[in-house]
């Protein structure tokens, strides 16, 4: 049915009058029936009423119920069975309109139409905006109506800190990611607006997964997000998916749209600027590509300012380990101090959720799409991670207390195996490993330029080999077989080709040869029985080692991602079969490339250990891919690098980040008690306060406090619990400093402007009566008025 048509009266086989449609989306059963007139879910009609524009000479029609069109609405949808399916959807995203509204038809023995799918869509999208509108009010009446006080307060653990707390090294660690899932194709505050996010552009290189920068140990690693190879595939999409932070508890921070591109730089970038403003110094934000965005934010017009604001740019714990090495020693979680066991990987756990919208955003409108996004991350951040915040905290105590536990256990031995008495060696391994590392990542120019030369000998030797060959190429004939026809004028072209091609190619080697001589200052020409060309060639064949290794490396851990993926809650059964395929093919290849790497080992001088397939598998694992590339000195004797030293430093660090774990938890938690006490006061006061001045207002705010209050008695309970594992300075001390004193306002909007909105009586029955008259009059132009709004909103 057309849009301008929802406000008549629908024609249908079953002779049902629009009264009688009117029941299917107002059920008899008490969880879909429309409310008494004095019972609105709303608490108060003139709330209602002024949050969504209505006039108040309407407002006796809006008992409890929204209608599907402006002018002479013929349907109307309780706001109980609106209710039921917002909350149904968010705990559910794959619920639909279409499915809700079948299920109540059933409910009443009808039969569903289509239209009835768009009459409730667009009453759904009324009620919330009234909801929205009315959330609006209540903030501005408690004074909380800054544009950045919800991202200012969006953790309690993180941002409600108290006087005279113990300073952290990271004031706020927060996660960022981007997700492709939540695409759109084309046809509140959270939000970074597109205007916002595209003034970085310009301090965004073309791709950031380039490997231009030598400097950046993992630079060039990431060639399947490369900008090139999916601008193809973004160019179906308008917005491609979203970018967004979170804070370590899992509370949504900022989002943005990714507008028909990949991840580019400019979407962490925004980010990261609009932290800074609101949160200021010491922030650490978590990101899989890390170690590249901090060159990337270093370069840009941020630079300065993340400089001094003590900024850190972090790899999460699961993207860490495909890292190198290097960059995991100055990056990965277990070697940061301050950073306690913080994964900073939040956004791997929200994306595995939220993806459920993936379905139904995929065709959404603009609005629609925010709408259903926003929605959803402020439902889950209050019903969600809220409500399990202090769980949060109890299972990270206790996991660090169990981490405490095993290596006060396990350490003394371990060093004692080792012959080690002073726990601050670990700290050198470290370094040693580093200067290691870093000593690696370029060859000397001198062992360059010795393997070249080594490599134009053995060319020139190849090519003077080709010369001798053509030059004897003679041509025996006997008076019985000399023949002058055209077969030994060809024969004889072809050997002079030949010979004349030899001597050009030896006279190039030859060249090339005699220009490195004189560069390196050899005097006299090597010769394979020659020391130097002995130990160019051994540095050649450890070359190609190198080579095969970083080969054989790249497919294990492409390997290892596979597996993950393949066990992830949400996978369907086609990429599942798509991935098992694939994983056989990987083994296969992994082989081939593992049976490369034992030839190059063994053709090195000495020859190099070999690898067996359960070495393979354990090195993916703990990322020692790097210490198999040492061509110059031994290091396998080295404490660092043998099983039992690593073994070592990894506990000694875990007992490290344990310990600032529990000192982070201490904070957090006091700020978490605190927290509970000062907000229930607050806007207990509130209340309070507004229920002389304005009841229904009041109502409002004792419904917005009750939204995270009815999980106090839970949180209180965890906090017991803590106490009762870890008696200490977090619970002994109790709550820190109180809130500010309770400020309250009526917005103006609610402000009373005549004598009508004082009184309900005989002349607002007058009122009405007068007004339907004239609509009646004038329905007809109203509804091509509205046709058109509808097309309008259709069409965004």
């Amino acid at each position: 049915m057309a849009p301008g048509h929802l406000n008549k009266r629908p024609k249908n086989r079953t002779g049902l009058t629009s009264q009688k449609i009117r029941h299917v989306i107002s059920h008899r059963d008490p969880i879909y029936r429309g409310l008494h007139p004095r019972q609105e879910v709303l608490g108060s009609k003139q709330i209602a009423e002024r949050a969504a524009g209505v006039s108040v000479r309407k407002k006796s029609r809006m008992k409890g119920v929204i209608p599907c069109s402006p002018i002479s609405p013929t349907t109307t949808i309780t706001m109980e069975a609106l209710d039921f399916y917002r909350i149904a959807h968010q705990r559910n995203p794959h619920f639909s309109i279409q499915a809700y509204v079948r299920t109540l038809c059933d409910l009443q023995g009808v039969q569903f139409y289509p239209y009835l799918s768009r009459q409730f869509s667009i009453a759904l999208d009324v009620y919330l905006q009234i909801l929205a509108n009315v959330d609006s009010l209540v903030h501005q009446a408690i004074s909380r109506s800054d544009p950045i006080w919800r991202l200012k307060h969006a953790c309690p653990a993180c941002t409600y800190t108290l006087k005279g707390e113990v300073p952290l090294k990271f004031s706020l660690l927060y996660t960022m990611d981007g997700n492709d899932s939540l695409k759109r194709v084309v046809r509140g505050d959270r939000y970074l607006s597109r205007e916002y996010v595209d003034q970085f552009l310009a301090d965004s290189p073309a791709d950031m997964m380039a490997d231009e920068d030598e400097d950046n140990p993992c630079a060039g690693r990431w060639k399947n997000m490369r900008d090139e190879k999916t601008r193809k595939m973004w160019g179906v999409f308008d917005e491609s998916g979203i970018f967004m932070s979170a804070c370590r508890h899992g509370f949504s921070l900022l989002i943005a749209d990714m507008v028909q591109s990949g991840e580019q730089s400019k979407y962490p970038l925004a980010v990261v600027s609009k932290l800074l403003d609101t949160f200021g110094k010491d922030l650490g934000g978590g990101y899989d590509v890390g170690c590249r965005f901090k060159t990337t934010l270093s370069r840009s017009s941020l630079g300065r300012r993340a400089h001094d604001l003590n900024h850190t740019s972090l790899v999460g714990a699961f993207h860490g380990h495909a890292h190198r090495r290097l960059c995991q020693l100055d990056h990965l979680t277990t070697y940061v101090d301050g950073l306690g066991l913080e994964d900073l990987e939040g956004c791997e756990h929200i994306f595995s959720k939220s993806n459920a919208l993936a379905a139904s955003v995929r065709y959404a409108s603009i609005f629609h799409r925010r709408q259903a996004i926003a929605n959803y991350f402020q439902h889950n951040d209050d019903f969600e991670v809220y409500a399990n915040l202090t769980t949060f905290l109890y299972n990270n105590y206790k996991q660090a207390l169990n981490v405490l536990h095993d290596a006060h256990t396990t350490l003394p031995k371990l060093m004692a195996e080792l012959g080690v008495t002073d726990d601050n060696v670990f700290d050198a391994w470290l370094a040693e490993e580093r200067s290691y590392l870093m000593s690696l990542m370029q060859e000397p120019e001198h062992e360059t330029l010795h393997m070249e030369y080594w490599q134009r000998l053995v060319n020139l030797s190849g090519s003077r080999k080709d010369l001798d060959a053509a030059s004897m190429a003679w041509a025996v004939s006997t008076p019985r077989t000399v023949q002058f026809g055209a077969h030994d004028v060809t024969s004889t072209t072809r050997n002079e080709t030949a010979r004349r091609h030899a001597i050009e190619n030896y006279d190039k080697d030859l060249k090339v040869v005699q220009e490195l001589e004189v560069k390196l200052g050899i005097t006299r020409r090597w010769v394979p029985d020659d020391p130097e060309w002995r130990d160019a060639g051994r540095l050649v064949a450890n070359r190609k080692l190198q080579c095969a290794l970083d080969n054989l490396e790249g497919l294990v851990v492409a390997r290892i991602f596979e597996l993950s993926k393949m066990n992830r809650a949400g996978t369907g059964y086609k990429l599942r079969k798509h991935i098992g395929k694939a994983l056989q093919v990987r083994s296969a290849a992994i082989r081939t490339a593992l049976d490369k790497y034992n030839t190059a080992a063994r053709a090195v001088s000495p020859p190099r250990a070999t690898l067996s397939w359960e070495d393979v598998v354990e090195y993916a694992f703990v990322a020692d891919f790097d210490l198999l590339r040492d061509a110059r000195q031994d290091v396998s004797h080295r404490p660092w690098a043998t099983p039992t030293g690593r073994h070592t430093m990894d506990t000694y660090f875990k007992m490290r980040r344990a310990s600032e774990e529990i000192q982070r938890l201490n904070v957090e938690i006091r700020r978490m008690a605190t927290y509970l006490r000062d907000k229930e006061l607050y806007l207990t006061e509130c209340q309070k306060q507004l229920q002389s001045m304005h009841p229904a207002l009041a109502h409002q705010v004792g419904a917005h406090r009750n939204i995270r209050a009815r999980f106090t008695s839970y949180h209180l309970r965890r906090l017991h619990e803590i106490r009762l594992i870890a008696p200490g300075e977090s619970v002994e001390e109790g709550p820190g400093a109180a809130a500010s004193a309770a400020a309250v306002c009526i917005p103006a909007k609610l402000l009373p402007v005549g004598p009508t909105m004082m009184e309900e009586g005989e002349d607002e029955v007058l009122q009405d009566l007068e007004e339907e008259e004239i609509a009646d009059a004038d329905g007809e132009e109203d509804s091509r008025v509205l046709e058109a709004i509808l097309q309008v909103a259709g069409d965004a």
